[in-house]
């Protein structure tokens, strides 16, 4: 029977309560490893990663060099089949979300799955809501990607082909999807349901320098994996996002 890590990577986050209660709240999953990487917070994190110690299965609390250090470090120590990351300001849309994920990969054979992402005020309103879609490798090509919080991978992928490439400090997630899904051709799965609830923010898109920076990086992950047609992706990711804040539902659970 396959069973599941989930990292989740924290530095002086608190919300990591909301995060956890959503993981722990999953029902009829199958085997779920919790592994926690934190950062050496120094805030109130730290009360909060002390009450579910005895939850956490794997605990890695030291300075990291980033998220995608942090990530992983993580994926290093996962032992589950399938490997899920979600970050400590993010929770499950609900509590079938680990069971559907589970189900969805066994019934299609698929080596990776994804789904859709909802954005949330502090009120939990949507604000926006990412519906990823079908997979197709030409959509790649006009910017489409799925939400990384909502990406599950069969562990050998990492094993095979690597994991987040730290040279890259905003884009690294998008780079390893890429990566798998079009440069290595992987079998991918579309979970049609919204899996993740995401606080709105987020360092790609937190200052223009930022968003500028993430899309230099999008451009050089295609040169950099030997793949053509890179150069207007970056353009075409910012035009997909528009209809994105046009498709609220607060009633998306």
């Amino acid at each position: 029977m396959d069973t599941l890590s989930i990292v989740t990577p924290v530095y002086n986050d608190p919300r990591l309560e909301h995060c956890l209660e959503s993981i722990l709240a999953q029902a009829d999953a199958p085997p779920v490893e919790l592994i926690v990487v934190d950062g050496e917070s120094t805030d109130e994190t730290v009360d909060v990663i002390d009450s579910y110690r005895d939850q956490i299965d794997t605990l890695v609390s030291e300075p990291d060099d980033g998220i995608y250090d942090a990530m992983n470090k993580g994926i290093d120590r996962a032992t589950g089949d399938v490997v899920g990351i979600l970050n400590a300001d993010d929770r499950y849309n609900d509590d079938s979300v680990l069971r559907d994920v589970f189900d969805w990969l066994r019934e299609t054979g698929a080596q990776a799955c994804y789904g859709d992402l909802v954005y949330v005020d502090e009120d939990d309103s949507v604000v926006r809501h990412w519906e990823s879609g079908p997979y197709a490798r030409r959509r790649m090509y006009f910017g489409w990607m799925p939400p990384h919080p909502t990406v599950f991978l069969r562990r050998e992928l990492y094993e095979q082909y690597g994991t987040f490439d730290t040279d890259l400090e905003i884009a690294a997630d998008y780079d390893l999807i890429l990566r798998l899904f079009l440069k290595h051709e992987i079998d991918v799965a579309y979970v049609d349901r919204v899996l993740v609830r995401m606080a709105t923010g987020g360092k790609s898109n937190e200052s223009i320098g930022n968003i500028v920076q993430s899309n230099r990086e999008v451009y050089r992950s295609w040169r950099r994996n030997g793949l053509r047609g890179g150069a207007i992706v970056p353009f075409c990711k910012v035009i997909r996002k528009v209809p994105q804040f046009f498709s609220g539902d607060a009633s998306l659970r």
